[in-house]
């Protein structure tokens, strides 16, 4: 490094000097300690380091700047390379793919050209054989009939050689159809390719994509399949054969949980073969074992359905520059003539399968790799293993408790003669190993018991995401305080208080995040309970309670995707160790293409629950609309109890979980549609005209006021009118013009801005979301717009559902006239808003 000098020290004025190579290093040590020395520090520095004492503060100043630009260069430098490495590998890939496609369209015009010639060449007879006959000769040769295979361990290579040919013809081949999957667009920051089967006998799934992971640590986490996917139970390796070309196969016995309580868990028995291939790549495949003799093999296990896993696994290449890329595959029959006719589509979709499965998979890699490139950063955007730990244990909680096996100490026990609701108890000390230890905030808890409340309901025209935030964000429209201190309430209230106990008793609830997934689909967090009481003491000083959250599937344009909402009880000192009990709710979406023949068929407690006529109404209009939304939604809430207070917990139980269905089923039936506007999806907000008139009203009354027009195009219908507000850049919100105003309408970048949704916005007032100083500003504009009709209010900080604080520049404010030139509310705009 040179620098300019116009001291006497041997250095002439004007000319640039080279530092020594000691000064170099000691300024290198300084740089390492402090890049940005004020400069009293550098003077400092210039003291305590006698190397530097011929060497000017400014020259210092020059220096730092250099180093600190050089840095800058070198990052900026590293992070162009990476992304140059990521895009020629995406681009590889693409070819790749697009070199397929081109042979699997190649494959179906040479498939047409025959069938043409058959059709013309032959008799009806004749067509029909041979129609048939070169159909299954082509995807479906896969599952011809085999006679029984041996499986001594020759043998057994013979099935691994086949299964790797045959997983490879999917992975790269054309052995499947694949269409791309709904809803997901390749790009350079998508999550990969993702297709699903068409065609093809079961479901399938496929998946490509980027993992800055090497292949060895890609195929470790992939084989431990626990560990990121939430419906796998267990693996068990029961036999492991090396092979000559230095591969190993595996014997396996798999359980995977089932999704709600109106299905049997799966299970299956499988091979799987992992080796090299000759360009250096890893590939791991496995298949179902069945109809093989002279070898192990694993009986039918109670309370599971065999299913059967066809040729499927990951192919694993090396990318250059470092990572992998990587190809999945997932091909399973799981046996959907064993479940309801309403849950077969969960059974017979693969795009059920590609969310739970296929992406899951990806989604972990790409989590992980995350956390190694950032592992120097902490907050926020890391999601660490412990925090990964405590959701997966909350997954896995909720996941046993909902299946209740027998091995795991489950035993049911019997009704009150509605079978709604289904009770079960487990007194196992392995189960209940710590639940012994104080963690009801202070109340020494001595359960030695743990009972489970559980059912399932359909659900009819109710998006799960939408449905899930809202029980997220008003957790006091279904839950009990009573109920959530779970220990407390059963052990330490007595059963008069809590038979007493009253839905939404508490003064209300803190959202602090803790960690979230890179794309934003799952969120860790912990709920702060306020004025919580468990006892007649506690009504003078209310308590707080705490409870651990899992919350995924919020998003609306995912297709597909599960949406589960699971907390547990925590002490405030959030032991890593701490017992937890897990509870909530899973709402998984039934495909529209395969649903029942019967569409108003309930299952479980909603056949039980009078929903009105107007919840009746909108389900026969559902049974005409095939894009009708239907979903099924399994609730369970676990309790700790001392044994001899079994028959009160559980009576209690059984009433805590009719009321939370109840609850959602009112909340589902808000949130329902009455119908749907085919543009838009919007519903008529409650308590206000029709949508559309309101956006007229809103529209005519701005340029009345304001001598402007709202909209740049406003000679449109009002449907047209009703879009183009909705989706309007600024936040415009309706409130009503009684003293306490409160919200009855907004548009999408409102809800956005006070993170809630259209039913839930008619709980908010106008002066909860304004702090003080905002509030004496509307308070003293109010009577302008009253009498006025319009005013424009400085810009100012305002507060989210969630307590967020909202920045915005100014809000333009008007009275909203109605046909006959009436007052019917006040809008307000506030415009370039953002979070703070």
């Amino acid at each position: 490094m040179s620098c300019k000098d116009g001291s006497k020290n041997g250095i002439d004025n004007g000319k640039y000097v080279r530092y020594t190579p000691e000064q170099v290093e000691a300024l290198e040590r300084l740089y390492h300690d402090c890049p940005k020395p004020s400069s009293i520090r550098r003077q400092q520095l210039i003291r305590e380091c006698p190397i530097l004492s011929n060497i000017e503060p400014k020259q210092i100043k020059v220096w730092f700047q250099n180093r600190r630009c050089r840095e800058k260069q070198r990052k900026e430098s590293s992070r162009l390379q990476a992304v140059n490495r990521k895009l020629t590998a995406m681009n590889k890939l693409l070819m790749e793919e697009n070199d397929r496609l081109q042979k699997q369209v190649s494959q179906l015009v040479y498939e047409n050209g025959y069938f043409r010639q058959h059709t013309q060449n032959t008799t009806q007879a004749t067509k029909d054989t041979s129609c048939e006959s070169a159909v299954t000769s082509g995807q479906h040769s896969l599952t011809t009939q085999h006679p029984p295979r041996d499986a001594s361990p020759a043998g057994l290579l013979s099935i691994a050689e086949e299964t790797l040919a045959e997983f490879l013809s999917k992975a790269t081949g054309t052995a499947v159809e694949w269409v791309q999957m709904p809803g997901m667009k390749p790009g350079p920051d998508s999550i990969g390719i993702v297709a699903i089967s068409h065609g093809c006998s079961g479901v399938a799934a496929r998946a490509c994509g980027l993992v800055g992971l090497e292949p060895t640590r890609v195929a470790e986490i992939l084989k431990d399949r626990p560990l990121w996917f939430r419906d796998c139970r267990a693996v068990d390796v029961l036999n492991v054969l090396p092979t000559a070309n230095g591969g190993t196969i595996e014997l396996l016995y798999m359980q995977l949980y089932a999704p709600t309580t109106l299905a049997p868990a799966r299970d299956f028995w499988l091979l799987r073969y992992t080796s090299v291939l000759e360009d250096g790549s890893l590939v791991i495949c496995e298949r179902s074992l069945k109809n093989t003799q002279n070898g192990p093999s694993m009986p039918p296990v109670q309370h599971f359905v065999r299913a059967e896993m066809l040729p499927s696994g990951y192919l694993i290449r090396p990318c250059e520059g470092g990572g992998s890329i990587i190809h999945i595959v997932d091909h399973m029959d799981l046996e959907p003539w064993s479940v309801p006719e309403v849950l077969r589509p969960l059974y017979e979709s693969s795009t059920v399968l590609a969310q739970k499965t296929t992406m899951a998979a990806l989604r972990h890699l790409r989590q992980i790799s995350h956390e190694v490139s950032q592992s120097n950063v902490t907050g926020w955007g890391r999601r660490p293993a412990a925090l990964r730990a405590l959701s997966q244990r909350l997954s896995r909680g909720f996941n046993e408790a909902l299946n209740g096996f027998t091995d795991e100490g489950w035993t049911t026990i019997g009704n009150d003669g509605v079978d709604d609701v289904t009770i079960l108890v487990n007194s196992s000390p392995d189960k209940l190993m710590g639940l012994n230890l104080p963690f009801a905030n202070g109340f020494p808890s001595v359960s030695n018991a743990v009972l489970c409340a559980k059912a399932s309901m359909l659900l009819q025209n109710v998006p799960p995401a939408i449905l899930l935030r809202f029980l997220r964000e008003h957790r006091s429209e279904w839950a009990d305080n009573n109920m959530d201190a779970y220990t407390a309430a059963a052990i330490k209230v007595g059963p008069c208080s809590v038979s007493g106990s009253r839905v939404g008793n508490y003064g209300g609830q803190v959202i602090l995040p803790l960690a979230h997934t890179i794309e934003h689909e799952e969120f860790l967090e912990v709920i702060k309970l306020e004025g919580v009481v468990h006892s007649p003491e506690d009504t003078i000083m209310p308590r707080e309670m705490f409870l651990l959250q899992l919350c995924s599937g919020m998003d609306e344009n995912a297709v597909g995707t599960c949406a589960e909402l699971i907390s547990a009880p925590i002490d405030a000192s959030f032991a890593d160790d701490a017992p937890l009990l897990p509870s909530g709710f899973r709402i998984i979406p039934l495909e529209s293409g395969k649903e029942a023949s019967s569409p108003n068929r309930t299952l479980d407690l909603a056949s039980a629950l009078d929903i009105g006529p107007s919840g009746n109404r909108a389900s026969n209009e559902c049974a005409g609309n095939s894009g009708c939304m239907r979903s099924v939604m399994t609730i369970a809430f676990e309790f700790a109890f001392e044994s001899h207070m079994q028959e009160h917990v559980a009576s209690m139980a059984r009433q805590y979980v009719r009321s939370i269905i109840s609850s959602v089923q009112r909340v589902a039936l808000a949130l329902s549609p009455s119908h749907l506007s085919s543009h838009t999806g919007l519903r008529s907000p409650l308590g206000t005209p029709e949508a559309q008139t309101l956006a007229h009203w809103i529209c005519n009354s701005y340029r009345c006021y304001l001598g402007v027009e709202l909209l740049k195009s406003n000679n449109e219908g009002n449907e047209s009118l009703l879009k183009s507000l909705w989706h309007h850049s600024d936040a415009i919100l309706c409130c009503t013009l009684k003293a306490l105003p409160v919200f009855t309408f907004s548009n999408q970048a409102g809800l956005d801005m006070l993170e809630t949704t259209l039913v839930a916005l008619q709980d908010i007032s106008l002066e909860k979301i304004f702090d003080d100083h905002g509030r004496k500003i509307l308070f003293s504009e109010f009577p302008q717009i009253i009498q006025q009709g319009f005013a424009c209010l400085q810009g100012g900080i305002c507060l989210s559902s969630m307590g967020r604080p909202v920045s915005y520049e100014r809000v333009v404010a008007w009275k909203v006239l109605n046909e006959e030139e009436n007052a019917h509310c006040i809008c307000f705009m506030f415009m370039n808003w953002s979070f703070v």
